[in-house]
């Protein structure tokens, strides 16, 4: 039975290439074990980026077909998209060998040191990185687990989604969309906020009351309702609003082009990067590592440098008075705040959004409709291409197109193009010497090179 970190030494991960995956395998890898892993997108002859990367680490990587698991592996790891039909699943079952899932495998991980996990719908990853820069400026040496590749590693060669690191501290994402959040019992636990995304509002209130009677320590946003009705002790709690009591406020909101500043209780913040929600982010992570007695001025200073997150709020560059702009946003709300991060920058906001997968498009259409329709000017516009589809046995009955058409019905500028690789073309006419090109979607492994070809051709 796998109980510890130090219950096995030579882990297999399936599915090694997703990016919660190849975080928990880099990190074991630096901490000392002997990691090996297999991907369905790895192919002989074939270049793949992230195997690259992870074959630099020190790290096996294999195609998938069962050949890698061999006489030592005494773990397999694999995600809940795994099925059991997998011949690396089956192979681990014919030999005996243990088999966790990545959540399982995470809060193993968790439970060995001091941790910090970040939860919540929105703005983990870019929380997260915060934290994980304050802490180290501070001199505390953090560790960080994280669902995207943070900029300052990734100029390092590395895929920038985790790092060991020598002190005691780790900070890690806590995903409540498949309710592996209540496994993890964190020195602190925050809450960022509670909307619409994978699960009922009532389920989620459920598995974040759990996550906060999980924590030694919890700190909330008073600025949202919800998050606000588990607040454990205010004093320790961030917020936008000085009227709900928070210990940390944030205040003197400005944005100039793509940089926005702000004070937290007084002390000046700076960030190379737009819009409100980031400003939020800071204050979470300010507020945390406050509570931890980081002065504010050395969270100032740290964020100062602070160079984001791969695919979130990514500026790929400006030509011929264009901005193009990547962004991992996929759900309603992240969609909205990546738009209005944007609208101070130009007179026009043309947004493209992928949705992914046709049960969450189908469950959140209303929301997607609402906050679309909340945010967008009567210049700016929205452009949808078709759902994203993985695989499996999904009912393909609702389309993008169905969700530009409820946009229409609002009188708002809304336009479909079913494949997105004629989108650049027919969108090109709509530009004017003074848009941003926001491009919006998650899942699909095929966007990074869709916003670089766009970015190409522009």
């Amino acid at each position: 039975m796998i109980s510890s970190i130090s219950d096995f030494n030579q882990p297999f991960f399936i599915g090694i290439a997703g990016s919660g995956m190849s975080a928990l395998a880099q990190y074991l890898q630096e901490a000392g074990k002997t990691v090996s892993g297999s991907d369905r997108l790895f192919h002989p002859g074939e270049a793949n980026e992230t195997r690259e990367k992870l074959e630099a680490e020190g790290i096996l990587c294999y195609e998938q077909g069962g050949d890698g698991i061999r006489p030592g592996t005494d773990l397999v790891v694999a995600s809940t998209a795994i099925e059991d039909s997998v011949p690396e699943i089956k192979r681990a079952k014919e030999l005996g060998i243990p088999i966790l899932r990545r959540s399982e495998l995470l809060a193993l991980i968790a439970a060995s040191k001091k941790t910090i996990a970040v939860g919540g719908t929105s703005g983990k990853s870019t929380t997260s990185a915060m934290l994980f820069q304050i802490l180290e400026k501070a001199g505390l040496e953090p560790g960080i687990i994280s669902g995207a590749g943070l900029v300052e590693l990734i100029q390092q060669g590395k895929i920038g989604n985790a790092q060991l690191g020598h002190g005691e501290w780790l900070v890690i994402e806590a995903d409540e969309s498949d309710g592996s959040i209540v496994q993890y019992k964190p020195e602190t636990g925050l809450l960022l906020n509670i909307d619409m995304d994978h699960q009922e509002m009532d389920e989620l209130m459920r598995i974040f009351g759990i996550f906060r009677q999980n924590s030694k320590h919890f700190v909330v946003n008073r600025s949202h309702p919800l998050a606000a009705g588990l607040s454990v002790d205010a004093s320790k709690d961030f917020s936008l609003d000085s009227t709900t009591g928070a210990g940390y406020i944030a205040t003197e909101y400005e944005q100039q082009g793509m940089h926005i500043r702000f004070e937290i209780n007084g002390v000046p913040f700076e960030l190379k990067m737009p819009g409100k929600h980031n400003m939020e982010n800071a204050l979470a992570a300010s507020a945390v590592a406050a509570s931890m007695g980081v002065p504010l001025e050395t969270c100032a200073l740290a964020l100062l440098s602070y160079q984001g997150i791969y695919r979130r709020h990514q500026v790929l560059g400006e030509k011929n008075g264009v901005w193009l702009v990547d962004d991992y946003a996929h759900n309603p709300v992240k969609c909205a705040a990546a738009i209005q991060a944007c609208q101070p920058v130009a007179s026009k906001v043309i947004a493209w959004f992928q949705p992914h997968g046709y049960k969450p498009t189908r469950f959140l259409r209303q929301e997607f409709v609402k906050e679309f329709a909340r945010v967008l000017r009567p210049e700016d516009e929205v452009w949808m291409s078709e759902i994203y589809y993985a695989g499996g046995t999904a009912v393909k009955d609702i389309s993008a197109e169905d969700l530009i058409n409820d946009l229409k019905a609002l009188g708002k500028n809304a336009f479909f193009v079913e494949d997105r690789n004629q989108f650049l073309e027919t969108v090109r006419p709509h530009f004017t010497n003074d848009t941003v090109l926001l491009l919006m979607a998650a899942r699909d492994p095929g966007l990074e090179e869709f916003a670089r070809q766009t970015w190409k051709q522009l």
